[in-house]
């Protein structure tokens, strides 16, 4: 019985793998609204029974691949701010390494179509923003959080704080993605970006206690 049932959820959990990485390519390629589940269960190779049983609708498949992407991005952006053991504490480094790395990352076409374009459309902002919230956003979160108890931020609201610095960063990948030249727009975003983070930081210090296992 126990191996029937660890069958069981490897057959769920592959199947479940399958239609996020399906959709995932489809919408990416295409947008939300110009893939139809039967083109989505033909690339996972399932059933369309088998959609409806793990997500519910495509809208519910489409808030999975916009978590798996999420997750992704904000697993790099984690081990890239602090890769440099040396640099791991300074604020305005951290902070740039976040926003180089998000300006790179959403480069790919499947981050810019699935995270900025079709995210809030259709699942709306408020959703939008909690799968955010438990991704990227979270981790701005914890470094402006750190920041004010470190006293190397100025003591502002933290959550506020976050999302108007997530949103400068979104308009900044957007205007990037649509740009001519993508590398030059790029280099200007960030030039604009340090000094709006330099001047959230109080003068006389600038080092911030890493976090734990860092």
């Amino acid at each position: 019985m126990q191996v029937s049932r660890r069958t069981q959820a490897e057959r769920t959990a592959a199947t479940r793998t399958a239609l996020i990485a399906a959709g995932r390519r489809l919408f990416a390629e295409h947008g939300f609204a110009g893939v139809g589940t039967e083109t989505i269960v033909s690339e996972a190779g399932v059933s369309r029974g088998a959609l409806y049983h793990q997500f519910g609708d495509k809208t519910e498949l489409f808030a999975e691949v916009l978590a798996d992407v999420e997750g992704e991005i904000t697993k790099r952006l984690a081990a890239e701010m602090f890769a440099d053991a040396d640099a791991a504490g300074d604020f305005v480094s951290l902070m740039m390494r976040s926003a180089e790395g998000w300006l790179e990352a959403c480069q790919q076409p499947d981050v810019q179509r699935i995270v900025l374009l079709d995210g809030p459309s259709v699942l709306g902002w408020a959703r939008w923003r909690g799968i955010c919230q438990a991704n990227v956003l979270g981790l701005i979160e914890g470094v402006l959080a750190r920041g004010v108890r470190d006293g190397v931020l100025l003591p502002l609201p933290v959550r506020p704080l976050a999302h108007l610095l997530l949103a400068v960063a979104d308009e900044a990948a957007l205007y990037v993605g649509a740009a001519l030249e993508p590398n030059v727009a790029r280099r200007d975003m960030v030039a604009i970006i340090r000094p709006l983070i330099e001047a959230l930081t109080q003068a006389e210090r600038s080092i911030i206690t890493p976090p734990e296992g860092a």
